[in-house]
C-alpha cells in the first residue's frame, strides 16, 4: 500500500514553514497516479510558497510495481562506504524477516541516488533489464576514458531502433546524447544470461556502475 505522512518543514532559504505530504511507500497498483507524479518530480518535493525555493526531501521511499515485478528501496546517501553498510543491513533484515519470500521472480533493487531511482523505473517500464543497461552505460563512458571521471550516463528512452542515453559532463558543463542499437543491448543481455546472470533477484541487489565494472571484468575472463 502507499503510505504518507504530514511534516512541517522550514524553508532553508527564507525560513517559512510549510506543511508537506511526505511519501514513504508507493504501490503502483493501488495508486497509479502517484507513479506519474513521482516521474514528474512532484513526490517528496519541497516548494516554498514565499520564495519559490525548491528541493527534494531527503527521505527513504519504497516503490512497488506488481505488474513489473519490481521493488526498489531508495535511501538517500552520498557516502559510498555508508551506502554499502546500509545495503548490508537491509539485506540482513530482509533475510531474517523473510519478507521477500512471497514475491516470486521479482527484481529487488537498493539505490541511494534519486536520479538512479527514477532511472530504474524507466528501464523496467521499457521492458529492459538494468543489469545489461548498466554495462552499456559503462561502455558508453569508456569511449572517452580521460573524461569518464567527470561524466555520468543516464538512460533516457527507448525507440524501435536504439536506446538513448544522456551523458552529463560536469567539467564541460555540457549534456550529450548517445544512441546504442537495440541489437547491442540484446547481445549484452544474452552474454550476461549465458554467464549465469538471472533475469530476476534472489534478494536485494545494488545494480550500479560498480556492478557493471565487476561484470565487465568477469566477461573479459569468461
Amino acid at each position: 500500500m502507499s503510505i504518507n505522512s504530514k511534516k512541517e518543514i522550514k524553508c532553508p532559504s527564507c525560513g517559512k514553514t510549510e506543511e508537506i505530504t511526505v511519501w514513504s511507500s508507493i504501490t503502483v497498483k493501488d495508486s497509479p497516479d502517484l507513479k506519474s507524479d513521482l516521474l514528474s518530480g512532484n513526490i517528496n518535493m519541497f516548494r516554498c510558497s514565499d520564495c519559490s525555493y525548491k528541493a527534494l526531501i531527503q527521505t527513504p521511499l519504497l516503490y512497488h510495481d506488481e505488474e513489473k515485478r519490481l521493488m526498489i528501496s531508495f535511501t538517500p546517501c552520498d557516502d559510498s562506504d555508508l551506502a554499502k553498510r546500509l545495503f548490508s543491513n537491509i539485506c540482513e533484515t530482509s533475510k531474517t524477516s523473510g519478507e521477500l519470500e512471497k514475491y516470486d521472480e521479482y527484481n529487488f533493487r537498493f539505490v541511494t541516488e534519486y536520479n538512479n531511482f527514477l532511472e530504474k523505473i524507466l528501464i523496467f517500464d521499457n521492458s529492459l533489464n538494468d543489469k545489461a543497461v548498466e554495462v552499456i552505460k559503462f561502455l558508453v563512458l569508456a569511449q572517452e576514458p580521460e573524461k569518464a571521471e567527470n561524466r555520468i550516463c543516464i538512460f533516457g528512452k527507448k525507440d524501435d531502433e536504439a536506446l538513448e542515453f544522456m551523458v552529463r559532463d560536469s567539467a564541460e558543463g555540457q549534456v550529450y546524447t548517445s544512441r546504442v542499437p537495440i541489437s547491442t543491448y540484446d547481445l549484452i543481455w544474452q552474454q550476461l544470461r549465458y554467464s549465469g546472470v538471472k533475469p530476476y533477484s534472489f534478494g536485494r541487489e545494488m545494480v550500479n556502475s560498480g556492478y557493471a565494472d565487476a561484470v565487465i571484468g568477469g566477461l573479459n575472463n569468461f
